[in-house]
């Protein structure tokens, strides 16, 4: 058997990798280079049980036992680490506690931590794009190919989807995924899928070395155009991602051309720098973006393609995707292999559950 995945994310080099173990042969197409989108640019940072009660509860249990084992399983450090997740406010000026000394010393005055929502059994973090690439790396000692190009059209028999035609040449294939994150709206052109949105979340990631804890933040700043909700991520490798203002933008068709906005860096920075001064203009390490994949009721898009044989997808993860993306890849190769999965069920991520988007809606693009 063969499968051809269009996508070298988080999605598409756990999907590659859990094929791989169970000796399927593999190539992935990618029109850039490996997490060159939001599975490199993301806050990495991983809960248990953040999404209890919900459909993806699961889905996100499994794939946090899965990001603890790998480190076991898979060559290279991509900062997995366990740590603890607070709450909090950022005390506006007329606000009695804005001068009042934080919980946390690392932080500025007036940042109020108002409850631990996170411990080192429940929440963690990776290292985005090193993690991708460390999965995607694995993938290909176990005998994977990473093709390089552009997917240009679906190869069919019939409704068998018989790979993929990639800049003039065809890849074939007994199976296709696609896995390109908001970019798998594009596929709508060759076969029946729901609507995929990108959402854009601009952050700056700064150079905080050992000065800043393994405490991850969920806070609410209080700003001019009202209350703004905003995340802080430190990494085991000495940096710290800052992430808020996500925002509705036109999708780039190619990810290499999506860029922040500067208005929102330049509000992003300010108010970084109110939460600590550790978070200076001089240890800016970078100032970017990337695009979510969402869907229309709020739930990825796994398994089969509707109305063809051969065909799946697995993209919609909205900001669960580092999360959840172990547990996706091992669901879909047991989906592709055996026709089932075990450890999770994907019926509440089935692509048939919402209407497919008009085609004749992509053609100006």
């Amino acid at each position: 058997m063969r499968v051809v995945i269009c996508g070298g994310g988080v999605i598409g080099a756990c999907t590659a990798y859990f094929l791989r173990r169970r000796g399927i042969d593999v190539t992935v197409v990618e029109r850039t280079d490996v997490a060159a989108a939001a599975s490199g640019k993301a806050g990495g940072f991983l809960a248990r049980d953040w999404c209890a009660g919900t459909p993806l509860d699961a889905l996100a249990r499994r794939s946090f036992a899965l990001h603890a084992q790998l480190p076991g399983e898979i060559a290279g450090d991509w900062g997995y680490r366990p740590m603890t997740a607070y709450s909090g406010f950022v005390a506006s000026d007329g606000d009695t506690r804005r001068d009042a000394p934080s919980a946390l010393g690392w932080l500025s005055d007036g940042v109020v931590i108002t409850q631990r929502i996170g411990t080192t059994k429940t929440t963690a973090i990776v290292h985005p794009r090193k993690f991708t690439s460390a999965v995607m790396d694995a993938a290909l000692a176990l005998g994977a190919e990473l093709h390089p190009g552009r997917v240009t059209g679906l190869v069919r028999d019939g409704d068998r989807a018989r790979g993929f035609e990639v800049e003039g040449r065809v890849i074939a294939a007994d199976a296709v995924v696609i896995a390109m994150g908001p970019w798998s709206l594009l596929a709508a052109q060759w076969m029946s899928l729901p609507a995929v949105y990108g959402q854009r979340s601009p952050s700056i990631v700064y150079d905080t070395a050992s000065d800043v804890p393994a405490d991850a933040l969920f806070l609410e700043y209080e700003g001019d155009g009202g209350a703004v909700s905003i995340e802080v991520f430190p990494r085991a490798d000495g940096s710290t991602q800052i992430t808020a203002l996500s925002d509705i933008a036109p999708l780039p068709l190619d990810p290499a051309a999506v860029t922040p906005d500067v208005d929102a860096i330049a509000r992003l920075q300010g108010m970084s720098e109110r939460l600590s001064p550790l978070f200076r203009p001089e240890r800016i390490i970078a100032q970017q973006a990337c695009f979510r994949p969402v869907t229309q009721d709020g739930l990825p898009l796994i398994g089969k393609v509707p109305y063809s044989e051969g065909l799946y997808v697995a993209t919609g993860h909205n900001v669960w995707g580092i999360l959840n993306a172990p547990a996706t890849g091992e669901a879909l190769a047991g989906l592709i292999a055996d026709g089932a999965t075990r450890e999770v069920d994907l019926s509440p991520f089935d692509p048939a559950r919402l209407t497919p988007l008009d085609p004749s809606l992509l053609q100006a693009r």
